[in-house]
């Protein structure tokens, strides 16, 4: 027998079982001629995340429509560049990240000593200044001409008691853009010792 408040619910369920659409941000490559990107902030928050998950997301605005979806980060480097992507936490001493391009895992920030949660030690806000303190985990990772989509999960989380993690933390990643150099210039530094060594041995003969 067809019970349509059963129905309805079932719906209901379904439809907050759909999995959210990502949020995707533009990594800026570089800043005029510098080659040096911006800093981008990511969050963690099983709470927060719309799949009470402990992906990188979209919390900076509880108000936006975004608010809690994956966040992934897209850019492009061109033929003839290479990009070196760096990642750093910015929230507790003691988290880690894992990292995906198109949702293929390719690295990870570097380990640290799993901690437990101080509340009096503030979270770093600065990322230059996280990044040059060896209790945030940082990653640096190479990247050749191509398409990306990176985005991110909490891997280690600071600890609320021995069983309790606290899986919420925030991080940034910056993208460095530069030339490859062009072949074609050691190849014609060479030849052009070759022909100075030419002419000093005809003068000697």
């Amino acid at each position: 027998m067809f019970k349509p408040r059963a129905f309805a619910l079932c719906a209901l369920f379904a439809a907050l079982a759909v999995p959210a659409h990502a949020t995707d941000v533009a990594l800026a490559t570089s800043i005029g001629q510098s080659g040096y990107g911006d800093w981008q902030t990511f969050n963690v928050s099983d709470i927060d995340s719309r799949s009470f998950g402990v992906e990188w997301i979209d919390n900076a605005n509880t108000n936006a429509p975004g608010f809690g979806t994956a966040l992934d980060f897209t850019f492009t480097i061109h033929a003839g560049s290479t990009g070196t992507l760096t990642v750093v936490d910015t929230g507790f001493a003691g988290d880690t990240f894992k990292l995906t391009n198109f949702g293929n895992v390719f690295g990870g920030t570097g380990g640290v000593p799993s901690a437990l949660y101080d509340g009096n030690a503030p979270s770093v806000a600065d990322f230059d200044t996280a990044l040059a303190n060896a209790s945030f985990s940082r990653g640096s990772f190479m990247l050749g001409a191509g398409s990306y989509r990176i985005s991110g999960a909490l891997d280690q989380s600071v600890m609320l008691d021995a069983a309790t993690p606290l899986n919420s933390t925030s991080g940034g990643l910056r993208l460095t853009v530069s030339p490859v150099p062009e072949p074609a210039a050691p190849a014609l530094a060479a030849a052009g010792l070759g022909v100075l060594g030419l002419l000093a041995r005809r003068r000697r003969r």
